[in-house]
């Protein structure tokens, strides 16, 4: 077989084919190549430049030592597939559910997690997303330490594993949406350096170094994370990505890679025959993210929304720290509800100064919300979840929502477990210094920060969901609520409609009410311990309740204390 790599400002360049040292032929645009013969899957090889290494090859597809170990050749032709009648999963009408592969089950695998995929198909959910894969020292991480971005972790399985998986949630009905991080490498097993130019010289966010994206020798780092996103989306049969934090790739190019992007994934949707998601990480509220290229957008189909998740906790929990501030009153609920975001060029306390556009004519489908995710949970010093009653409330108002709803890993039943954040860092100056690393990083969030050590193996096995809880009436009786609201929003219309300009909202910050209208459906929800009178409509019809309700043919509803109802006029 043939062994390549790029590394335009080498000498010499050698291939390192299970102990065997082989010079490597320099070729047109900087690429070096070698044919070895009796090389083939599972051949362990590694690079040497200029007399440096052994390295990784940049686009190893298989790690099975680690990332400080050789690659190992991975055909990807050897799998079996059994998802050919897959005809992909669309994000409009979808409900996404966020999960990380070692804390989902207590074994931690693909494996263990496809025996939980009935779980998943009885919530009715339609798309996985699963937190990063790529290989990360040591044994444990949230996955954004990630270097050898082509190859899969091999705790979790190795690329066989995450294939499988796919396989698997295909055949069960559902859509895989992977997240990738291409904005920075991790700290620890990073040797894209010595190959070329792969970084641009400046931080380009906390995690990490910028990646080169518009500098000297640009055009085939650009490639490189091009095609880590295409061979997911083609070989790996996965049917989206969630960009990492795309406001930290620095790119002052006419064409910004997220739309060069864009357009490569257009033309391989095509190309398979089935829908393939972009959705993009990014704090900028700015409605670019979404639109199409043509209309001068970045052709993302989708993105994180932040607001909607930070109006929902305030309203449910009471806090108002940090960049909550902004958000602590109602009536900033009832804007993001029908605007999408709070901050459309308004003033942001949090930042100290003016942020964001409106979204106006943008439709809610392109905004992911949630109640809880990865970041929001993992990100406070305890990683300590929402309790069962803001649940039930923030749940009902996010899955009535119009914008598309996901879902935590054991949110659905009250999941007492944490979710904290963890690392393994082989090396000591990393290991020794997380903890120190990860306080700096939320200095001025409003936090006590008294988090437990993220090197620390029971850091990490706190984190497990213990599904054992399933057997408890309360989170029994939360997970019929969730799988109630799921199934009420895929069986009314008005609950999965996209467009904001049909959303009306009616806020009483001194009662802490609030009704949302999807239509003619009314949900009503008290934030206050007290009963409280609500507007609906004159003999209103209960459709779902978490607490017993009385319906006024005075066209108000009673509402008890902490509760939420979905009513509709009884001429429906």
């Amino acid at each position: 077989m043939i062994f390549e790599v790029w590394a335009p400002d080498a000498t010499t360049v050698e291939v390192d084919v299970q102990g065997s040292r082989r010079p490597m032929s320099p070729g047109a645009g900087g690429w070096w190549s070698a044919e070895v013969e009796g090389a083939g899957h599972g051949t362990r090889y590694a690079f040497m430049v200029d007399g440096d290494g052994p390295y990784p090859d940049p686009r190893s597809r298989r790690q099975p030592e680690g990332v400080f170990g050789p690659s190992a050749v991975y055909d990807h032709a050897r799998f079996t597939w059994s998802d050919h009648d897959w005809k992909g999963r669309d994000l409009r009408g979808s409900v996404v559910y966020e999960l990380h592969v070692g804390t989902f089950t207590q074994e931690g695998t693909f494996h263990a997690a496809i025996e939980k995929l009935d779980h998943l198909v009885e919530l009715c959910v339609d798309l996985v997303e699963i937190m990063p894969v790529a290989p990360v020292p040591g044994g444990r991480n949230w996955g954004y330490d990630g270097v050898d971005l082509y190859a899969v972790n091999e705790t979790y399985g190795g690329p066989d594993g995450l294939k499988s998986f796919v396989d698997a949630c295909h055949r069960a009905g559902l859509g895989v949406i992977l997240d990738v991080v291409h904005n920075h490498l991790g700290p620890s097993g990073n040797f894209l350096r010595p190959f070329g130019p792969y970084f641009a010289g400046f931080p380009g966010s906390y995690w990490g170094e910028a990646v080169n994206l518009d500098g000297p020798g640009s055009d085939e780092v650009r490639r490189y994370f091009i095609g880590n996103a295409l061979q997911w989306l083609r070989d790996y049969h996965v049917d989206g990505l969630r960009l990492d934090a795309v406001h930290a790739l620095h790119d002052a190019r006419a064409t910004h890679l997220l739309a060069e992007l864009a357009a490569e994934v257009d033309a391989l949707a095509c190309a398979v025959g089935r829908p393939l998601t972009l959705i993009a990480e990014s704090d900028l509220n700015d409605p670019r993210m979404v639109q199409p290229p043509e209309a001068g957008g970045l052709g993302m189909n989708a993105q994180w929304d932040d607001d909607v998740h930070h109006a929902l906790h305030c309203a449910v929990s009471g806090e108002s720290h940090g960049y909550y501030k902004d958000f602590a009153a109602l009536p900033a609920l009832a804007k993001v509800l029908t605007g999408g975001v709070l901050h459309d060029g308004t003033y942001s306390s949090f930042r100290g100064r003016s942020h964001g556009r409106s979204y106006a004519g943008v439709p809610g489908h392109r905004l992911v919300a949630c109640l809880q995710n990865h970041d929001q949970i993992g990100n406070r010093p305890r990683g300590d979840r929402l309790p069962v009653p803001a649940l039930k409330l923030g749940a009902g108002l996010l899955l009535t929502s119009p914008f598309t709803p996901m879902l935590f890993m054991g949110e659905e039943w009250g999941a007492r477990s944490p979710f904290l954040f963890f690392s393994d860092h082989v090396e000591p100056r990393l290991r020794e210094r997380e903890a120190e690393r990860r306080e700096r990083e939320f200095d001025g969030f409003g936090y006590v920060w008294d988090a437990p050590d993220p090197s620390d193996e029971e850091t990490f096995l706190r984190s497990k969901l213990d599904w054992t809880e399933l057997k408890e009436e309360a989170h029994w009786s939360l997970l019929c609520w969730y799988r109630d609201l799921v199934a009420l929003r895929k069986a009314l219309p008005e609950l999965s409609d996209p467009r904001l300009d049909r959303v009306r909202v009616e806020v009483d910050p001194d009662g802490k009410w609030l009704v949302m209208w999807r239509g003619e459906l009314a949900v009503s929800v008290n934030f206050a311990e007290e009963t409280v009178s609500v507007p609906v409509a004159a003999g209103a019809v209960l459709l779902a309740s978490d607490d017993p309700v009385r319906a006024g043919e005075d066209g108000r509803l009673r509402l008890p204390g902490q509760s939420l109802t979905i009513s509709r006029p009884d001429t429906i």
